[in-house]
């Protein structure tokens, strides 16, 4: 007599039950944030300065101590940040812009006076003195604010000599600058203009 095999598909009288895992929320993700887009007007003549050119200009200033330092026209903050970066101290900072949206953010950085830096030197001129003056100034005024500028740099009771850094065009001369090098024609995607960091010292 052949047994009958048990149907495949037969199902005992009774619920079937499976077995689950609880379920685990998953790790929180860090929230995602945009790079902010910094929109340059094309009316503030600013061209911001690559992160490795403000580097390079901040270690041309010397070796870092209590020097009040000035960042005349100081634009998106790109020398600021970099002096920040090599341990220069914010309450030892002053930067000057006078777009009202630009400084609005360099305040984010720290010490900002709204204000064109050509009537600020005047203005305070022979009562404020920088030992450090770090700038890349509007190319087409390149020479008043460089003027306006040393007229700020002083030792300020430091033994070391009062140092301004300055990008400016090749064709700028001064009888006290130290050309420290030569920048690549590309350096600026929106201006044409060759350019070149100087050194003066006092």
């Amino acid at each position: 007599m052949t047994q009958k095999r048990p149907s495949i598909y037969y199902r005992p009288n009774k619920p079937l039950t499976i077995p689950v895992r609880p379920r685990q929320d998953p790790p929180q993700l860090d929230e995602l944030k945009a790079p902010e887009v910094i929109a340059v007007d094309k009316f503030t003549e600013c061209h911001v300065t690559p992160d490795p050119v403000a580097a390079r200009m901040v270690g041309y200033l010397g070796a870092q101590g209590d020097y009040l330092t000035l960042e005349p026209s100081a634009g998106t903050g790109q020398l600021a940040r970099a002096l920040i970066a090599s341990g220069h101290s914010t309450c030892e900072l002053t930067m000057i812009e006078r777009h009202n949206t630009l400084a609005a953010k360099l305040r984010a950085i720290g010490p900002t006076i709204n204000r064109c830096f050509l009537e600020y030197a005047e203005e305070v001129k022979g009562r404020a003195q920088f030992p450090r003056i770090i700038m890349n100034p509007p190319f087409k005024q390149v020479r008043a604010h460089i003027e306006a500028a040393l007229s700020l740099l002083g030792r300020g009771g430091h033994d070391e000599p009062a140092t301004l850094v300055a990008l400016v065009p090749v064709t700028f001369q001064h009888d006290e600058d130290e050309e420290l090098e030569t920048l690549p024609p590309d350096t600026f995607a929106a201006a044409s203009v060759h350019t070149k960091i100087i050194r003066i010292r006092r």
